[in-house]
């Protein structure tokens, strides 16, 4: 009987120890699956992650080869009378511009002599040339270094060698017109009116955007 009584206690203690290993070892395994399941969303997160292709960084689009650092800008703009053209000239990357035309200097009594005869003329910006309400046509050609050193150039050659302007002979579209024939390109009737001549010269040159010189 005291055999069985022990047996009996034995039995007992070992289904009370087996209890609170069972207690003890419960919250341990259910740590174990919760740190599992965050450790697999991990990992799925990692994985989606990595089958996703990698946003590409933003690029500004790059400038096209034909389109050089420097230009020239033939213009026509309204005036009083028929308008007036001329060229802006510079680099792209910078804001200011050169300005350049054959005008009349003085008031509306030289503008009407010079129909008749030479009178003295100017070759800078004048009125209305860098306000863009009065354009009325544009033909932009592109250069590099080299060849806008050589085209910058003659066009202040130009101006100091154009003392005089008259509306039949030295006028502001032939004027343009000996800078786009200097650059290589086909110059259309010059003797008409300045949107017209601008619009021709750039239809002629089938608005062709990147001018290179002949060798010297």
């Amino acid at each position: 009987m005291k055999n069985k009584s022990d047996q009996s206690g034995s039995c007992i203690l070992a289904g009370f120890a087996l209890a609170a290993m069972l207690a003890c070892t419960t919250p341990s395994a259910s740590a174990h699956e919760a740190n599992k399941r965050v450790a697999d969303a991990d990992a799925l997160a990692t994985t989606d992650s990595a089958s996703r292709p990698a946003p590409q960084p933003t690029r500004r689009p790059v400038a096209r080869a034909e389109k050089g650092p420097y230009y020239v800008d033939f213009r026509a703009r309204t005036a009083a009378s028929w308008g007036h053209a001329f060229v802006w000239y510079g680099k792209t990357s910078e804001r200011a511009v050169e300005v350049a035309g054959l005008t009349p200097a003085g008031d509306t009594w030289a503008y009407v002599l010079g129909h008749l005869t030479w009178v003295p003329a100017e070759t800078g910006a004048s009125y209305g040339d860098l306000d863009p309400d009065y354009l009325t046509a544009s033909y932009r050609v592109y250069l590099n270094e080299a060849d806008a050193k050589r085209v910058f150039a003659y066009i202040k050659k130009l101006q100091a060698s154009s003392p005089v302007w008259n509306a039949e002979t030295t006028n502001c579209t032939g004027f343009i017109g000996d800078i786009a024939e200097f650059m290589g390109l086909q110059v259309p009737y010059r003797w008409q009116r300045p949107e017209n001549f601008v619009n021709s010269l750039k239809e002629m040159n089938g608005g062709r955007q990147m001018v290179r010189l002949s060798a010297e």
